[in-house]
């Protein structure tokens, strides 16, 4: 990986969001380059973005992730363009599909066609960047709006301001398929879910190769972001337990039995009974069982957990996967723990 690798981590502000920013600036003190914020359905992430910008100094600020469906394709690219005017060129773009759940039930938005729809927001966002007349035609936006839809008297506009840069990096929070093929082809950067590097090319490997094979050679090589927990230290091990709820959630809980993208690619990376051992359980309600039913194996693959000597196998696992970037969070009591944990990943990726 080399010390040029990227270590990002998420925005956690359930003890308080003034008081993850304080830990955000001292983070970054300790090596970190990069913090993704989360919307789901919970305070909105733009205004975290800017409240970050003001903040910190050096950290690209992401947001990870707005959902395709709750903005205008230009609403999303005016907010990153006035974030990177905010932050000096540190921001970066982050969309996702989201769910059914979120985006009918909280949003009252249907959720259709998430993989042909974020291809056209990634075309409108970069024609609006480079401040061209908004002339676009496509399936599901169309800019102006056709005067057979409205008043008639919409006019084809440009951006006002000149954007710090005219190509914002843009990151795809893909799982299935077809959008992760659609990420390789358009998008700068990737974020996977259950990433593990033994199975990383069985997953997803036929995706990326024929997105890549459309990409434009201009662009740079799709940044993967992938890690997980870290906690690098002697007697560290226990702390994979940690992984066990959230796992069990999303691979048991998430969508409905017979779509449920994580627990295909949990299926998928090496785990079939368990996988459907996992769903059982849980949506029968016992999920301390479906809990224990994660495999130790998979808890030691997915994330930075133990010895240093292991840490490193597993950073040199993962760049041998395609991995480029690290998203991580980092296991401790005290913020000062976490920044040590920071210190210590990033002291293991300069010897790479």
């Amino acid at each position: 990986m080399g010390d040029t690798v990227k270590i990002s981590t998420l925005l956690s502000y359930a003890g308080g969001f003034k008081e993850a920013v304080a830990e955000v600036k001292a983070l970054e003190k300790a090596g970190l380059d990069m913090v993704w914020v989360p919307e789901a359905y919970s305070f909105d992430a733009p205004t975290a973005m800017g409240y970050l910008a003001a903040e910190t100094e050096r950290v690209i600020i992401a947001s990870g992730i707005l959902p395709i469906y709750t903005r205008t394709p230009s609403v999303l690219a005016m907010t990153a363009a006035g974030l990177d005017y905010l932050s000096d060129g540190r921001a970066m773009l982050g969309l996702g599909a989201s769910g059914p759940q979120v985006i009918e039930g909280f949003h009252g938005v249907p959720y259709q066609a998430p993989v042909a729809k974020t291809r056209e927001i990634i075309e409108i966002c970069r024609m609006i960047w480079r401040r061209e007349k908004l002339q676009y035609l496509g399936n599901h936006f169309q800019m102006p709006l056709g005067q057979d839809k409205g008043s008639g008297l919409g006019k084809a506009l440009k951006l006002i301001n000149h954007p710090v840069r005219d190509d914002i990096p843009i990151a795809i929070a893909a799982l299935g398929p077809t959008s992760v093929a659609t990420t390789a082809e358009l998008a700068d950067a990737w974020l996977p879910a259950f990433f593990t590097p033994e199975a990383a090319d069985q997953v997803w490997g036929d995706s990326l190769r024929a997105g890549t094979a459309k990409r434009d050679p201009n662009r740079a090589p799709l940044d993967v972001f992938a890690g997980g927990s870290v906690a690098i230290g002697s007697g560290m091990e226990h702390h994979r337990e940690r992984g066990r709820a959230g796992a069990a959630l999303y691979i048991g809980g998430m969508g409905a039995r017979a779509k449920n993208f994580y627990n295909d690619i949990f299926s998928k990376s090496g785990y079939p009974e368990e996988a459907r051992v996992i769903q059982d359980l849980y949506l029968a309600g016992d999920k301390q069982a479906a809990e224990a039913a994660i495999p130790d194996d998979y808890l030691a693959k997915s994330g930075l957990i133990g010895e240093p000597a292991f840490v490193s196998d597993r950073l040199a696992a993962m760049a041998e996967a395609g991995v480029t970037s690290l998203n991580v969070n980092f296991i401790g009591k005290t913020v000062a723990e976490r920044v040590e944990q920071c210190e210590q990943l990033k002291e293991l990726i300069v010897k790479m």
